[in-house]
């Protein structure tokens, strides 16, 4: 038996992160749910009871966060490096406060009535969360599901893309009709804090598919 083989037995075995990255994503499908259903919501009181929900599934994130950092500190072994534990969890972490900042955002400015275009921004922020549950669900499988993997993080960066698109097409819109100005900053930064959102996602699955490349 090779040495690499042997140290490849304890490294199989240290499955502990796997969950909790898995917890993570799953964390952030039902942030980025109940952001969605705010997008859609009219009521003041209602968006400001949906983002507090949000802020208790970004307080879970920090606690699994935690969990992962702590696990990775008394590891003697990992099944991939590190460096790449910590910055996807950070990742998966900032994803989630991408959400909270959205969902924060509406509770705070309360837009007159909802958007079309935003909620079609946040349904792609929803599925991208939906993609990354799948990928972090592979990652106990990375090298026989490596081209899944890949095929699920062209999912997201297609997402990034399609998001731009709609963001550029609001924002023209924006300016051109909006003639109430307090309105237009309104709405201008709520639709940059959801495109930012669809951004750090991309940049999360950019953070897998590194992983992915190295370990399969």
């Amino acid at each position: 038996m090779s040495i690499d083989h042997f140290l490849q037995l304890f490294v199989v075995k240290e499955k502990s992160f796997f969950p909790l990255f898995v917890q993570s994503a799953e964390n952030i499908k039902e942030a980025s749910a109940l952001l969605l259903e705010q997008t859609k919501e009219s009521d003041p009181d209602t968006r400001r009871l949906l983002a507090h929900r949000i802020k208790e599934r970004e307080t879970e994130g920090d606690v699994i966060t935690h969990k992962i950092v702590d696990v990775l500190m008394n590891a003697y072994l990992t099944p991939f490096d590190r460096d790449d534990i910590h910055d996807l969890a950070e990742g998966l972490d900032g994803f989630l406060d991408s959400i909270r900042d959205s969902s924060k955002k509406i509770a705070i400015y309360q837009p007159k009535d909802p958007s079309k275009k935003l909620i079609e921004i946040a349904e792609y922020i929803d599925k991208a969360a939906s993609l990354m549950v799948d990928l972090t669900k592979h990652f106990d499988t990375l090298r026989k599901d490596a081209k899944l993997m890949d095929k699920l993080c062209d999912g997201i960066k297609e997402i990034e893309h399609d998001v731009d698109d709609i963001y550029e097409s609001y924002m023209s819109n924006l300016f051109e009709k909006e003639k109430d100005a307090i309105e237009l900053v309104k709405k201008k930064n709520i639709a940059q804090a959801l495109e930012d959102t669809s951004d750090v996602a991309k940049a999360v699955s950019s953070k897998i598919r590194s992983i992915v490349v190295k370990n399969s």
